[in-house]
């Protein structure tokens, strides 16, 4: 009931952009008719495209080529609302009124130019999700006794079109930074567990000193998450439910708490419990696994050092960005959330819906930690 309401709701807010679209862009473009009813019918299809994806996030066996074509109607509708508003922009600046010719000029000027903006934006969006790129980023943590180097991965998404391939090539960037630990901060697997696996199981190939600690993200509580959680800890994958571990050598080590998301509250099952995370620690800098970073909000006045979230995705399309700043206090990178507790929110290693980044690349963050 959840799922058919959303998508409910998401359909009818596509087909109000499209709507839009075709009234304030395409139908004021000053091209043949002909391309006006061609750019329509596209407009037309990648609408039903966005219903097939819907379908299409419920049926697994939807071959990886169609699954991306499916994929990229909702982030071509957000793009071109995003050109179109720049075009109603552009198209009230003050109007050359005595040179017809220059006034024409300038209109087919400003509309090719829209177009092309458009179709540019969005090839470079497709292109940027098939990068990740390895973030360099150092944090002072006071009384940590000796120098960590740690990898975070967030918000993955195995499923679709983040398949094997896509894992292994993780992976290899992964092991290539030679961490002392690996910290996987949800949003990992979006999709059902049995179609998962043997992506998920390229994992079981990262390397490091302490081992790969892993949290739930929202996603997980859609596609089972017990199974998930099962699963993972049957390849050697250590699961933080609501607890902490030690991290490093003794005496100079760091602790490592884990919660679950804050959509277990919704769930009414695997809730977050801070208070059960922070149990029986050593008296050592800790470092807090949390996957949504508004979670921060529950953690005034304790004792932790740095949290590592993800969830956001850095926006994933601009102006996406400025959306998500109204759910959550941090959109990415690391800032000081008060004088006690750092926060880094990472970008995501994968992507979630359409297969595209703009403003916000895919991230592999290799943290320096020190003191």
């Amino acid at each position: 009931m959840r799922f058919i309401i959303f998508a409910t709701v998401f359909l009818f807010v596509m087909g109000l952009l499209s709507f839009f679209i075709s009234k304030r862009f395409i139908k004021k473009l000053d091209i043949p008719k002909k391309s006006k009813l061609f750019l329509n019918i596209f407009l037309l299809i990648n609408f039903l495209g966005i219903i097939a994806y819907m379908a299409s996030r419920y049926l697994v066996s939807v071959p990886n080529d169609l699954y991306f074509f499916l994929s990229l109607p909702i982030g071509v509708i957000f793009l071109l609302f995003c050109t179109t508003l720049m075009y109603e922009v552009l198209s009230h600046l003050p109007k050359v009124r005595k040179d017809e010719k220059r006034r024409a000029f300038m209109k087919k000027s400003i509309d090719l130019g829209s177009l092309a903006f458009a179709t540019s934006i969005t090839a470079r969006a497709i292109y940027n999700a098939k990068q990740s790129y390895v973030e360099n980023v150092s944090v002072k943590i006071p009384n940590l006794k000796k120098p960590y180097n740690v990898v975070q991965l967030s918000d993955v998404h195995i499923g679709g079109l983040i398949d094997q391939d896509f894992i292994k090539n993780i992976v290899n960037k992964v092991n290539k930074l030679n961490p002392d630990a690996v910290f996987i901060t949800g949003d990992l697997v979006d999709t059902n567990m049995n179609f998962a696996k043997d992506a998920v199981d390229e994992l079981k190939n990262l390397k490091s000193k302490y081992g790969t600690y892993y949290i739930v993200g929202n996603h997980e509580y859609f596609h089972g998450v017990q199974e998930i959680m099962t699963y993972l800890k049957s390849i050697g994958i250590r699961v933080l439910e609501n607890e902490n571990v030690y991290i490093g050598e003794k005496d100079s080590g760091f602790n490592l708490a884990g919660v679950y998301d804050l959509f277990g509250y919704k769930a009414n099952n695997f809730a977050p419990n801070i208070k059960k995370a922070l149990e029986n620690m050593k008296n050592s800098p800790t470092i807090l696994l949390a996957h949504q970073p508004k979670y921060i909000k529950e953690l005034d006045k304790l004792d932790i050092d740095l949290v590592l979230s993800g969830h956001t995705h850095g926006g994933q399309i601009v102006p996406f960005n400025l959306l998500v700043r109204l759910e959550q206090p941090y959109i990415k990178g690391l800032h000081q959330h008060n004088p006690k507790t750092q926060i880094y929110v990472s970008k995501g290693t994968g992507f979630w819906g359409p297969p595209m980044r703009l403003g916000a690349s895919s991230e592999i963050t290799y943290l320096k930690l020190t003191s």
